[in-house]
C-alpha cells in the first residue's frame, strides 16, 4: 500500500476478473467494513510462519519468507482472513467507509517478468465519502494529464521493442525540453561554482569493487562484458569517475570545496515489471554533481544545495515539497550500510543541524539512506496533487577513503574529503514525465519546443508571415508558420489542440499596419500589437524564465 491506494496480487490460474467482480468484491468488502473487525497484529518466528504457509500451500509467501529473519516477520489477522504484512494497519474495519476498487492489471511476480504473470487488483478507501469522490476526480484528470498519452500526442519521446524496453528515444520536441533544462541547469551551476566534467559510459570493475557498488549495487547494474581478460559494466553511476578526476591532480585545501558537475547517461536494469513510461527507465541522464569539501565547509555546501531546490521549484511553480531525512538502519550495517556506526551517526547529526539552521521543514525516515551515507530524498508535489520523488542530496564518508581521495591542510598534513553527491533536477527522463503532468502539456514559454504559431488567414498573407516568423527567430525564438489551406478557426483549435503558447493571426489590417494579433494559450485573444512590441515582451518571459 501507499498514498495512493492499495493492491493486493493473486494467482488465479486462468481465471479473469473482470468490472463485474469488482463490483461484487466492493460490496463484499463495504460488509466486511460495517462489522468494525479489528487488526491484529502478532510477530511469528521464522520456522512456525514458514510451516503455517507451507500447511496453506502458498508459494508466494514462502518466496518472501526465504528473504527474512527472525524478528522481521508479522501477521496480522482480520476476522478469517490472515496474512503475511508488515503493517502498519488502522485499529478496526470501522473506520473505513467509502471503497473503491480501481482497476485490474497483470503483474509479474516480484516484477521480474521471468516470474509468473498474476492479476493484480488497485483500490482505494477513504474515511468519508467526500474524500473518496474528491479522489476519484483527481484520478480522471490524471489519466488526462497521463505523461504517456501526453508524450505521445506532442511529440516528446517514443519506445521502440528494437531499441529495448525502458529506452527512450527521444524526439525533437522532447530534446528542446532537455535542452532547456541542461541550459537551466549549466547557467545555474556556473553561477554556483560548478566546473563541468566529462566521463565514458563503462568502466572496468575493479573501479566499482573500490567504490563498493559491487556488490551493494550490483542487482541494479547490467551484466558485465569481458574484453581482453577485464569486465567491464556500463555506467549505473557518475560518482566513482569523478573522484578518479578529483584523484587525477594533487589537491590542496585551497581548491575546496571542488565542484564537478556532469548531466551523466547512466544505464541500471530495472526489472521489466517496475518499468513505466519515463519514471521508471534502463537508460537515464542525470543532472548529477559531487562536491568535496572539509568538514568546516559543509554546512554551507549542503545549505546551498538545499537552496538550488528552492530556487527551481519557483521557477517550475511547485508548491509542496518535503525534504526526507533518510538514515541508516543500525542492524543492517555490513549488509546494507557501511559498517561505521560512529560516521554515521556523526554525518546524520551534520545533515540535522543544517536543516534545522535553514529552517528547512523535513521528516526522519529510518532505513532509506544510501550504502555510503544518509541523504536526504525530495518529494514533490503536482498541479493536482500527485506525488512525485525528484531527487536526492547525498553525504558521502566512506567514498573518500575508498579512493584514497585527499588533499593538503593549511599544517601540510593530509585529509580526506567529505563528499556531497547530488542531482537537484533529478534525471530528464522522471522530470519531463513529472513536468508533462505537472502542466498538463502545456509548458511556459520559455520550455515549451515550439513557443510560437504564425497564423495567416489565407494565402494572400502568406509572405507578411514569413517575414513576422523571420523577425521572431532571429530572436531567438522556436516559430512556425502555419501554411496549411484550412480555415483560421481550424487552424486555432488544432494549435490549441497541440498546445502552443502563442498564435499571432496575420490578415489585411496586421500586414498593412506591420502588427500582428495575439492569442495565448489558455487566455484566448490578447488584442492586436506591433510586432517589435510583442518580440520583446516575449523574449524578457523567455529570458525570466517565466512559469505561465
Amino acid at each position: 500500500m501507499d498514498s495512493g491506494g492499495f493492491y493486493y496480487d493473486m494467482d488465479l490460474d486462468d481465471r479473469k476478473l473482470s468490472e463485474e467482480d469488482l463490483v461484487s468484491l466492493e460490496k463484499k468488502m463495504n460488509e466486511l467494513a460495517k462489522t468494525n473487525s479489528a487488526y491484529i497484529r502478532k510477530e511469528m518466528p521464522k520456522a512456525e510462519a514458514v510451516q503455517y504457509f507451507t500447511e496453506k500451500g502458498d508459494e508466494y509467501k514462502l518466496d518472501l519468507l526465504s528473504n527474512l529473519n527472525d524478528g522481521e516477520i508479522t501477521f496480522y489477522t482480520q476476522g478469517r482472513f490472515t496474512d503475511l504484512c508488515r503493517g502498519p494497519h488502522i485499529p478496526n474495519t470501522g473506520l473505513i467507509k467509502a471503497i473503491k476498487l480501481t482497476s485490474i492489471a497483470g503483474a509479474y511476480w516480484k516484477g521480474d517478468e521471468k516470474n509468473k504473470m498474476l492479476t493484480r487488483v488497485y483500490g482505494i478507501t477513504f474515511p468519508t465519502q467526500k474524500e473518496l469522490e474528491e479522489y476519484l476526480l483527481m484520478l480522471e484528470e490524471a489519466k488526462k494529464r497521463d505523461h504517456r498519452k501526453l508524450g505521445k500526442e506532442l511529440g516528446i519521446f517514443t519506445m521502440d521493442d528494437d531499441v529495448g524496453p525502458g529506452l527512450p528515444l527521444w524526439l525533437p520536441n522532447g530534446t528542446i525540453i532537455i535542452e532547456e533544462l541542461e541550459k537551466l541547469a549549466k547557467e545555474t551551476e556556473e553561477d554556483a561554482g560548478y566546473k563541468r566534467v566529462v566521463t565514458p559510459h563503462i568502466a572496468k570493475e575493479s573501479m566499482y569493487i573500490t567504490s563498493g557498488h559491487l556488490p551493494y549495487y550490483q542487482d541494479s547494474m547490467y551484466p558485465p562484458m569481458e574484453l581482453e581478460g577485464q569486465k567491464y559494466y556500463l555506467k549505473a553511476m557518475n560518482c566513482p569517475h569523478h573522484h578518479k578526476i578529483f584523484a587525477a591532480e594533487p589537491k590542496s585545501y585551497k581548491d575546496l570545496p571542488l565542484r564537478l558537475a556532469e548531466y551523466g547517461t547512466c544505464y541500471r536494469y530495472e526489472q521489466s515489471g517496475e518499468l513505466f513510461g519515463l519514471m521508471r527507465v534502463r537508460c537515464l541522464h542525470m543532472n548529477d554533481a559531487h562536491i568535496y569539501c572539509t568538514k568546516e565547509q559543509f554546512a554551507q555546501e549542503f545549505k546551498a544545495v538545499n537552496d538550488m531546490y528552492l530556487k527551481y521549484f519557483k521557477i517550475f511553480g511547485i508548491e509542496k515539497y518535503i525534504m526526507r531525512l533518510s538514515l541508516h538502519d543500525p542492524e543492517k550495517l555490513g549488509q546494507k550500510y557501511v559498517d561505521e556506526p560512529e560516521l554515521w551517526i556523526e554525518t546524520e547529526e551534520l545533515v540535522r543541524n543544517v536543516m534545522i539552521d535553514a529552517k528547512i521543514p523535513f521528516v526522519e525516515v529510518k532505513g532509506e539512506g544510501a550504502f555510503y551515507g544518509p541523504k536526504i530524498d525530495v518529494q514533490i508535489w503536482s498541479a493536482i496533487g500527485r506525488e512525485f520523488t525528484l531527487a536526492t542530496n547525498q553525504v558521502d564518508f566512506a567514498q573518500g577513503r575508498r579512493f584514497k581521495l585527499e588533499f593538503t591542510t593549511p599544517d601540510n598534513n593530509t585529509d580526506i574529503p567529505l563528499i556531497i553527491h547530488r542531482a537537484p533536477l533529478g534525471t530528464h527522463e522522471r522530470f519531463i514525465g513529472f513536468l508533462l503532468e505537472h502542466y498538463a502539456g502545456k509548458f511556459p514559454v520559455w520550455l515549451s519546443p515550439l513557443q510560437v504559431k504564425v497564423l495567416p488567414i489565407s494565402d494572400k498573407f502568406m509572405d507578411y508571415a514569413k517575414v513576422v516568423a523571420s523577425k521572431l527567430k532571429k530572436s531567438g525564438v522556436r516559430v512556425e508558420v502555419d501554411d496549411r489551406n484550412e480555415k483560421i478557426g481550424k487552424k486555432i483549435r488544432d494549435n490549441e489542440l497541440h498546445r502552443v503558447p502563442y498564435m499571432l493571426v496575420i490578415g489585411e489590417k496586421e500586414m498593412n499596419e506591420s502588427k500582428v494579433s495575439v492569442r495565448r494559450q489558455g487566455k484566448g485573444d490578447l488584442g492586436m500589437k506591433d510586432l517589435d512590441e510583442f518580440i520583446n515582451s516575449i523574449n524578457e518571459e523567455i529570458r525570466n524564465r517565466t512559469n505561465e
